[in-house]
């Protein structure tokens, strides 16, 4: 057996695991090398890799014993249409030994996620959750979204299911509570209050409106209150409103008024608020039309914080049980899991995932299916939606597969595109020129595929369109060529499952759409031909109509005369939505770029100059400019600039003198 090293882990106890591979003749594949690989197997817990002959991972798997999981493989037989298919294509495995089941686990739902085998379920959206934070590291804490790792000191609450909830949240509690919401910088630079502090949104603890120990009353309270301990806050806040209503401070009076109807609003905003559920997710799953959907809603502190939906891929023959636990598993990999998960379905091994959750939390964590009362309720709900979700995706899929059903009839293919690539150039007069591709698949729009392309080329004319086509397209299908080879002719029919499933989305498009007419065609072209893909890639270009009205757009290919569809065709409204897409996209990057070279300083060109002696120059000059003017000896008059930094400015901006 040979280590091999290509992927260092090590358990939840910090121990470096040691990956070894199963031996096998060369070139053999399937039962064989199961087989070969079985006899030098330990009977301990672990996790097994199979790959391909490429050296692709096809499945990860983990075993109580090593030994007689991999040995059911090796039989033969009674294996489903997917697990055969797995087995047949298997060239090679590798293995790794844990101490116990629970670190196989972990280890799995790790190795799943980063390596995203072909055979298992898979967690297709995994973005990380927005929090609130309620800063402390300042004298006057602030209140922000966050998102990503926990690295500032301050008081984390959530997770919200959307940056939308977030938002509207903080925007509520800024008028109940007055907390500030600028940076650290913009606090210490203000001489006077903002807008927020005049429209009543903050208390204005930047210029001493407030002060000290009343702002951090303030802090406390919005801590009690995402704490969920709404009830009492709201109580005290309503006695000092009736304690300066009886005293006739009416202005005072309507503060609290005010802050405790923006209380009001951001729990009428949370849906259901259990009683008896403090910190829970509640997570259920709904198959149907082999799909699966995922939903889970976020109780913290007695509170609903939202809820998200989830499209896991996993095979149709697989039940809510399997995909439901391989989930489970994924999604609480790198994420803090609750001290309680209600299910809508029992799960494979409950208990021994409850107990990885609770190695990885470092607290008990419980797994609990409910059959009665309001966490049952609470079940049925997050069923509910998952349920409406899944049969408005399906709607949607359908609608979807009609419409390249009749876009493959319209632009006459053999068959409905699976993948459709389209393409803009967004500049101003030439300047911060910036080409966009979106994509669109069977399932609608894949904007994890979105690419943009910042033109670079010195001899293209600014504003020549067709330079800065033959450029994208001269670095997006060179790229192609280069990681994934010309596309398989039979691909199309490999790639489906034994259900008749299609895999994901292929590298390579099947149409590419331009945005322009023959002149960016042509342009377009031009790369196909000499990269040798035109008979692989149908190109299409579209031309906004006379007066450039939509509705009555031009459409070019070649070998075709150029013609235009009926006004009210469904794939005429299809092809305006791509190009209005690609449009949109390739504005926006645009707009990224310009601004960004907008607010660009002349001195982060300079090598040497960091934050820190950036801000000495600015501090001590006022201006980039005032700098490019200095002279070496009031350049070294500034703290940490020795002569050598001095001479490195002067000379960056006197070199053309």
């Amino acid at each position: 057996m040979s280590d091999t090293t290509d992927i260092e882990l090590s358990t939840p106890a910090g121990n470096a695991l040691d990956w070894y591979a199963g031996d096998a003749p060369t070139g053999v594949v399937g039962i064989e090398v199961i087989q070969a690989a079985v006899k030098r197997l330990p009977n301990a817990p672990g996790v097994y890799r199979m790959m391909n002959a490429e050296g692709d991972v096809l499945y990860v798997g983990k075993a109580r014993n090593l030994k007689k999981r991999v040995t059911n493989y090796a039989q033969g037989r009674g294996h489903t249409n997917r697990i055969g298919r797995m087995v047949r294509e298997t060239a090679s495995m590798e293995f790794v030994v844990t101490r116990t089941e629970t670190e196989a686990l972990l280890l799995e739902a790790n190795l799943i996620k980063r390596l995203r085998p072909r055979f298992n379920v898979l967690l297709r959206d995994d973005k990380s959750f927005p929090y609130i934070l309620l800063t402390g590291d300042h004298a006057a804490p602030g209140i922000f979204k966050h998102r990503g790792a926990r690295s500032r000191k301050g008081d984390y609450f959530g997770p919200f299911a959307s940056a939308g909830a977030v938002g509207r949240t903080i925007n509520s509690l800024q008028r109940a509570f007055l907390l500030r919401t600028c940076t650290d910088s913009v606090f210490e630079s203000r001489t006077r209050p903002c807008l927020l502090y005049q429209i009543k949104r903050c208390s204005g603890p930047c210029t001493g409106e407030i002060s000290a120990t009343d702002y951090m009353e303030l802090v406390n309270e919005a801590k009690a209150f995402l704490s969920g301990r709404s009830s009492k806050v709201k109580a005290h806040i309503a006695e000092a409103m009736q304690e300066a209503s009886s005293a006739l401070d009416f202005e005072r009076a309507a503060v609290y008024r005010d802050r405790l109807s923006a209380l009001s609003h951001v729990q009428s905003h949370q849906g259901i608020n259990p009683q008896g559920v403090e910190e829970a997710d509640v997570i259920a799953i709904h198959q149907e039309g082999g799909q699966n959907c995922i939903q889970v809603f976020f109780f913290r502190t007695g509170q609903n914080w939202g809820n998200r939906a989830y499209f896991p891929k996993a095979d149709p023959a697989l039940g809510s049980a399997e995909v439901l636990g391989a989930f489970l598993a994924q999604f609480y990999d790198d994420k803090p899991c609750p001290p309680l998960l209600l299910l809508s379905h029992e799960v494979e091994e409950q208990e021994l995932l409850a107990e990885a959750l609770s190695t990885r939390a470092g607290r008990k964590v419980q797994v609990l299916v409910p059959q009665r009362g309001e966490k049952k309720d609470l079940t049925e709900h997050a069923l509910q939606n998952a349920r409406e979700a899944l049969g408005r995706r399906l709607a949607e899929t359908s609608s979807q597969a009609r419409l390249m059903e009749g876009f493959a009839e319209t632009f006459g293919l053999d068959s409905a595109p699976r993948r459709i690539e389209v393409y803009d150039n967004s500049h101003i007069m030439g300047t911060n020129a910036v080409g966009g591709m979106i994509v669109a698949g069977m399932e609608g729009f894949a904007k994890n595929q979105y690419r943009k392309f910042n033109i670079r080329s010195t001899d293209i004319t600014p504003g020549d369109d067709y330079g800065m086509m033959r450029e994208v397209m001269q670095r997006r299908f060179s790229r192609l060529l280069k990681e994934n080879g010309l596309p398989d002719d039979s691909a199309g029919a490999a790639e489906a499952d034994d259900a008749g499933h299609r895999a994901d989305m292929p590298a390579w498009p099947d149409v590419i759409l331009i945005d322009g007419g023959q002149g960016q065609l042509a342009a377009a072209s031009l790369i196909l031909d000499e990269l040798g893909i035109t008979d692989r890639v149908t190109a299409i270009g579209v031309a906004k109509g006379v007066d450039r009205d939509a509705g009555r757009e031009r459409f070019f290919m070649a070998g075709r005369n150029s013609f235009t569809l009926p006004p009210r065709d469904p794939v005429l409204y299809f092809v305006q939505r791509l190009r209005d897409e690609a449009h949109r996209f390739a504005i926006g990057s645009h707009r990224a770029r310009r601004k960004k070279e907008m607010v660009k300083n002349p001195l982060d060109e300079i090598a040497g100059i960091g934050p820190g002696r950036k801000r000495a120059l600015l501090h001590h000059f006022g201006t980039a400019k005032a700098v490019s003017r200095a002279a070496m000896e009031d350049l070294t008059a500034v703290e940490g600039i020795s002569e050598a930094i001095a001479r490195q400015i002067y000379n960056h901006f006197h070199e053309k003198g």
